[in-house]
């Protein structure tokens, strides 16, 4: 069966529009309307840039996925809704996927079923048309007859293709730095928590009718088959009761426990760098400690509190119908706000203990990564005098974080019974009491004892899971920073002499320092120059450099890229033109292919002609050696795991890594400071050939 596409594919020119149009069909909530670009695109590289753009306006995220030929109907029956580019014919809208039937979106907005199959096998045949002429020079060599050439032909391009690239699939999600009540609610834990608490009250309403059911009975001397009957049947109505708020306890701590996860590894990739560089390795390792006491303590503590809410309201409308009456409910009241008052000195007791305990997690990497400094300038007998002082500090405030503790747990539960017979006490001695009211009290004091038991416990995890909060906000709302958008602007001017950055007046100041780093600097770099910066250490180089390459805002002045500041084009629009190697201390490798380490800036999953640049750079920078001698050559995994490279292989690696992201201005940070002479001429050269623009910032 042939099936013909071409009805529903959208121009690549439109791809901003098909994201929007999507993502309304799929029921996806967006932010804002997408952009509309209507310009030409040249280069699949643009096609990808522009789905990325304006899924970004709209508040999604999307990635990329290779979409293999022998393949496709698996991998598209699971990325849905999700853009696919078919390089030389257009984008496709694919909304969804099941039983092996796919939904497309046409330009029209009409939907369109279709099989995944014939999906899969005309993506191979658009693949094969670039290789028609050498699968009909093997059916001619081989001799296959007139009748048998179409299934021949058919089975070959299968198999040509099989393990090649047919599409490019974007696959569209909400953005996880979205507001976290609409997350909690669209993934239905709202209702999964009301659903919670209502069977939980329903649960401990039966079991108290229950009772009441055989104390009445009792009471009464009439304790025959139906009130048995009917309290057996109470009691077997808590078993459903229980498997509901059991089960729906269990669904919303699952989903808000990945929610919660999903939004801290957000933002944790999204934190501002120069708070990642004043926290130090010790304070960040805190605060991803203190991310799981969150989820923990909050699940654990937030739900005890919850239920114990439940039970204390019950507790007090049973004590108001029992001996003491309103009175009786009043104490509850006044005894809870007494265990609140408890719980808030416990919480100040530890929240000292937790900034202590974080100091000695910070203190004891800083202590590992300088440990040979330490052997080598400290006396020995002076290696542990600080570790000790603050061990001992730290068991101080852990006693008296235990005593606090040990009151909270004790004192409100223990000491409720007490205070409840008081207030009963008169009803209890007087002449004639009433029996039953004195049951129903007695009975709602010991549901009250239950409750603040449970309340207790859960406002002590509340407490600590308040305190780890503060710690891990930071990262929390990170996820919500999101890069300006920017606006779309031509960006294919390619004069030589044009002017492609241009700092006026610019100064830089690092927050809590008094002096700035810089200060009335002016620069203007055009298209096709080569510069040379020198300075001496301390002189503002580096800050410079992440200031022009949009890592740092400028605190005075202004400085234009094409014409255009960061505001108007956008901070991803800013760093494809101005690209920076920052020093090597600064420069990472990931533990992945080397492929992904030199591309990771540019596009992932890389199409072969990003593999075989990669490979002409690498050569061009005399890292061909090191791809010979490596089995899996570019696809070799190197990094703190991998394949080990020395100091001057990891630089001329992150060298290429700047080089191959195309930019207008490539900016190099001491990036030649690690080679030998011989290595540094050759960078040098292929540097300053490769490059568009180049600036290479150097040591005096």
């Amino acid at each position: 069966m042939t099936t013909s596409f071409a009805p529903l594919a959208w121009e690549a020119a439109r791809a901003a529009e098909l994201v929007e149009a999507l993502a309304r069909r799929s029921g996806i909530e967006t932010r804002a309307r997408a952009p509309r670009r209507g310009r030409s695109i040249k280069d699949d590289l643009r096609v990808g840039r522009e789905i990325a753009a304006a899924a970004d306006a709209l508040g999604l995220e999307t990635d990329s996925t290779i979409v293999l030929g022998h393949q496709a109907g698996e991998q598209l029956g699971e990325i849905a809704p999700a853009v696919i580019e078919v390089p030389g014919f257009g984008c496709l809208g694919l909304i969804g996927a099941s039983r092996g039937r796919a939904r497309l979106l046409s330009e029209s907005r009409a939907v369109r079923t279709v099989r995944l199959k014939d999906l899969s096998d005309w993506l191979a045949r658009e693949r094969g048309r670039s290789s028609s002429a050498e699968i009909d020079e093997i059916i001619r060599e081989c001799g296959i007859r007139d009748g048998r050439k179409k299934t021949a032909r058919q089975a070959l391009t299968r198999a040509w293709t099989g393990e090649q690239q047919v599409a490019t699939a974007w696959s569209l999600r909400e953005h996880a730095g979205l507001d976290f009540g609409r997350q909690l609610r669209d993934a239905g834990l709202i209702g999964r928590l009301g659903t919670m608490a209502a069977a939980h009250a329903a649960e401990y309403v039966a079991w108290l009718v229950s009772w009441w059911v055989l104390g009445r009975g009792a009471l009464s001397g009439r304790l025959d088959e139906g009130w048995l009957a009917a309290w057996a049947l109470l009691l077997a109505t808590l078993v459903p009761l229980r498997w509901v708020g059991v089960w729906s306890r269990g669904v919303f701590a699952t989903g808000l426990g990945g929610l919660l996860k999903q939004r801290l590894f957000t933002g944790a990739v999204r934190l501002d760098p120069e708070v990642v560089r004043r926290e130090g390795a010790g304070g960040l390792l805190g605060r991803v400690v203190e991310s799981d006491t969150v989820e923990t303590l909050a699940l654990n503590g937030g739900m005890a509190s919850v239920l114990a809410a439940v039970e204390l309201m019950i507790a007090g409308a049973v004590l108001a119908l029992g001996a003491g009456g309103l009175a009786q409910t009043g104490l509850l009241v006044c005894w809870t706000a007494f265990a609140a008052l408890l719980t808030i000195r416990y919480g100040r007791k530890r929240s000292t203990w937790t900034a202590h305990r974080l100091e000695l997690t910070h203190h004891l990497v800083e202590s590992m990564s300088g440990h040979r400094t330490r052997l080598a300038q400290q006396p020995a007998e002076e290696w542990h005098d600080a570790e000790d002082a603050a061990l001992a500090r730290y068991v101080e405030l852990s006693r008296a974080l235990d005593r606090d503790g040990a009151r909270l747990a004790t004192l409100v539960s223990r000491g409720w019974p007490l205070v409840g017979l008081a207030g009963i006490a008169a009803t209890f001695l007087a002449p004639g009491g009433s029996a039953t009211t004195l049951a129903i009290g007695l009975g709602g004091i010991l549901l009250a004892q239950r409750a603040l038991k449970r309340l207790t416990a859960g406002l002590a995890q509340l407490a600590g899971a308040w305190i780890a909060w503060r710690q891990v906000a930071p990262i929390f709302r990170a996820a919500a920073s999101r890069p300006a958008p920017g606006i779309s602007v031509p960006d294919d001017a390619d004069d030589a002499g044009e002017v492609v950055l241009d700092a006026r007046a610019v100064g830089f100041r690092y927050a809590g320092r008094a002096e700035p780093a810089l200060h009335g600097v002016d620069l203007e770099i055009r298209r096709g120059d080569r510069l040379l910066l020198e300075g001496e250490s301390g002189a503002g180089k580096s800050s410079l450099v992440g200031v022009l390459a949009g890592w740092r805002s400028p605190t005075t002045g202004s400085i234009l890229a094409g014409g255009y500041d960061r505001l108007v084009l956008g901070d991803d629009a800013w760093r494809s033109r101005v690209v920076a190697a920052p020093q090597y201390h600064e420069n990472h490798l990931v533990s992945a292919p080397l492929a992904f380490n030199l591309l990771m800036g540019r596009r992932w999953p890389a199409l072969p002609d990003d593999l075989a640049e990669a490979a002409l750079v690498c050569r061009g920078l005399g890292l061909g050696p090191l791809l010979d001698r490596m089995p899996g050559g570019l696809q070799q995994v190197v990094g703190e795991t991998g394949w080990q490279l020395s100091q001057g292989e990891r630089g001329r690696v992150f060298l290429a890594r700047a080089l191959l992201q195309r930019a207008d201005v490539v900016i190099l940070d001491e990036s030649f400071a690690a080679l030998d002479p011989e290595s540094l001429q050759q960078a040098i050269r292929f540097s300053a050939d490769y490059a568009t623009t180049l600036m290479v910032v150097a040591h005096r």
